[in-house]
């Protein structure tokens, strides 16, 4: 039997770009059977612009979902994906707009390889008109070629562990997948936390083609943090206490959980997350007085921790600098 389809859809005030998106959604070459939308406490027509959009549409089942108090992103992923009822769910941002071709391509995927737990693509950036902006998303994040051949070679795992390269926008997944990664921890944006189980209990792949116009607004909840020189020099500047925090607690919760994963994680890959959070433990403890940082940072140069768990030097530089 054909795989259902469905699509979770997370909204909160995108009256603006919502239409566009819904209709490239239901003009897919491969209808979608379910569209589940939750919307995060809108204040602006969201909810007026999808009753319209569905109300004309072809049959799709549809389900609307309101939250009274809003969840913020990663929680309001979770209650839709949760309520989505299809063998494979595609992730939806409110601002997109789908290729034609998206829901079909990455279904033929699924379907040729019943092992696949995920898998993610390329998008083209555009600007608040749609018009494209001549780069696409792996490009502006600078995903490296040994990143996109790890993850083809079914060793997503060490690329996701230095650092996120999925983004939720351009996502399909197994439901099961969804189960197994339930509870979403607060640590961690729903879309890498998807990524890193799926890597860490099967099997996940990236689709180098752009299937999405992935739309930068600057009013984006989650958007595209560039790489240029500009960006780099601002990372520097940069307090480190709070981002190595956050790392850290990432770390953490991902060690922790990794534990009860089912299917079981291999003992590389336990192995392998359990050196991560080595490493972003003694970031975070080192020293406010730069000079003596010098020491533990040439150490774990030394050791690969900065390439195997980082941006290399990128990041030995940024923990020797930064202030705290």
């Amino acid at each position: 039997m054909a795989a259902r389809v469905s699509v979770a859809l997370c909204t909160y005030n995108g009256a603006a770009y919502l239409e566009e998106q819904l209709l490239s959604v239901l003009g897919q070459s491969l209808r979608p059977d379910e569209i589940v939308v939750s919307d995060d406490g809108s204040t602006d027509e969201t909810l007026d612009v999808v009753q319209r959009v569905i109300s004309a549409a072809p049959a799709v089942e549809v389900l609307v979902l309101t939250n009274a108090t809003a969840l913020g992103v990663t929680a309001n992923f979770e209650k839709a994906l949760a309520a989505c009822t299809g063998d494979l769910i595609a992730l939806c941002d409110q601002d997109d707009v789908w290729w034609p071709d998206r829901v079909e391509r990455m279904v033929a995927e699924f379907t040729s390889r019943p092992a696949l737990q995920m898998v993610h693509a390329d998008a083209r950036l555009v600007d608040a008109a749609g018009a494209p902006l001549g780069l696409t998303l792996l490009q502006t994040l600078g995903v490296s070629d040994a990143d996109r051949a790890a993850v083809h070679a079914g060793h997503a795992t060490d690329a996701y562990l230095r650092r996120n390269i999925v983004t939720g926008a351009t996502m399909m997944v197994r439901r099961e997948l969804v189960e197994r990664s339930r509870p979403f921890p607060a640590a961690w944006v729903h879309d890498e936390w998807m990524a890193m189980v799926a890597a860490a209990t099967g099997l996940v792949d990236l689709l180098e083609e752009p299937l999405t116009d992935y739309r930068q607004h600057g009013g984006n909840q989650i958007g595209v943090t560039t790489l240029d020189a500009s960006g780099k020099l601002g990372r520097l500047r940069a307090p480190r206490t709070a981002r190595n925090a956050r790392l850290l607690a990432r770390a953490a919760e991902l060690q922790r959980r990794a534990a009860t994963f089912e299917p079981e994680a291999s003992a590389s890959v336990l192995a392998l997350i359990d050196a991560k959070l080595a490493h972003e433990t003694r970031r975070s403890a080192l020293p406010v007085a730069r000079l003596l940082r010098v020491g533990p940072i040439v150490r774990g140069w030394r050791s690969g921790d900065y390439s195997r768990f980082g941006l290399g030097l990128q990041d030995v530089l940024r923990d020797l600098v930064q202030p705290v």
